[in-house]
């Protein structure tokens, strides 16, 4: 138990650091943001570009890891809308954002941290599909699906120019697509640019932790503890549980691919959860789930270690 502790204590003491200092007004939300910017912009994107050039293309990709990722966070997105619609009696909207957050992890911001304390630079390549899986896959389905109610008027076309553009946009598909197109030409920048790659891959894991601490100050769970459960229990076990399933069963992976994939998924929902819960009205519950998740994610995740150690 010490020795899960010493992987998931500074993971969670980082966080709790950024939330303090933003709820004792040493930093502003303003600033958290800000940072938050520099990670999904900078950082991150720079960490998966260098991890991905590092590599060959075929110690890159595994398909196996790719599919069952991929039909992992599905199957969890269409179980958990599937709930909501049919059990709780949402509409298709809100049961759209339940299967969101139990299908999109923080891989970013808390898997990667701990992955790369167990994996070390493999880390990297884990990541990198995980995220190609999420931001190709998961996030634009669930983009489509929470803005369906308005294709009749706009036009599936516009709808889906809209969610692809958005997706082309993101540094972190960018980053993604260059790596991997640098891997399968073995192109190797120079050295001083590979300094420069290596400076804010380094940035990236104590930034991010301490974004996500701070991001949670204000947020309050009282009153929708019941409403909320669902989708963290999806989120932090049934995830997870589909995707352990299918790597151990269907789609066999390398032990340590098969670690992280179980890990990232063992992450809370992304930070932006509230964000999308409050384009469509549901900020509060959006807002409550996340910081539910956050906290006993700690308890998950060093369940899942102590299981795989």
């Amino acid at each position: 138990m010490l020795a899960i502790a010493s992987i998931t204590g500074p993971i969670f003491i980082l966080i709790a650091l950024g939330y303090w200092v933003t709820w004792q007004h040493w930093f502003a939300q303003a600033n958290i943001r800000a940072l938050g910017q520099f990670v999904i912009t900078f950082a991150l994107p720079a960490m998966i570009f260098r991890a991905l050039t590092r590599q060959s293309f075929v110690e890159v990709v595994d398909l196996h890891y790719l599919l069952a990722y991929g039909l992992g966070s599905l199957l969890a997105l269409g179980l958990g809308m599937l709930f909501a619609r049919v059990v709780a009696g949402h509409d298709f909207r809100l049961s759209a954002l339940f299967g969101l957050g139990m299908s999109m992890s923080n891989s970013g911001f808390i898997g990667f941290p701990i992955v790369s304390q167990l994996l070390g630079a493999k880390a990297g390549i884990a990541l990198a599909m995980t995220m190609l899986v999420e931001n190709a896959v998961v996030f634009p389905l669930a983009l489509i699906l929470l803005e369906s109610h308005d294709a009749s008027g706009k036009g599936w076309g516009h709808l889906l120019r809209q969610v692809g553009g958005r997706l082309l946009r993101s540094p972190l598909v960018i980053a993604i697509s260059a790596g991997v197109l640098c891997s399968l030409a073995g192109l190797q920048l120079p050295g001083v640019f590979s300094k420069v790659l290596e400076l804010l891959s380094q940035a990236s894991v104590a930034l991010s932790l301490f974004v996500i601490g701070g991001s949670l100050v204000g947020l309050k769970t009282s009153g929708i503890v019941r409403r909320i459960s669902p989708i963290v229990l999806g989120k932090l076990l049934l995830h997870p549980l589909l995707i352990f399933l299918l790597l151990h069963f269907l789609l066999p992976v390398p032990a340590w691919l098969q670690m992280a994939a179980v890990l990232f998924a063992c992450a809370p929902m992304m930070s932006i959860y509230p964000i999308m819960g409050q384009k469509y009205g549901h900020e509060g519950l959006c807002a409550a789930t996340l910081l539910a998740a956050t906290v006993t994610s700690f308890f998950s995740i060093s369940g899942m270690l102590w299981l795989q150690g």
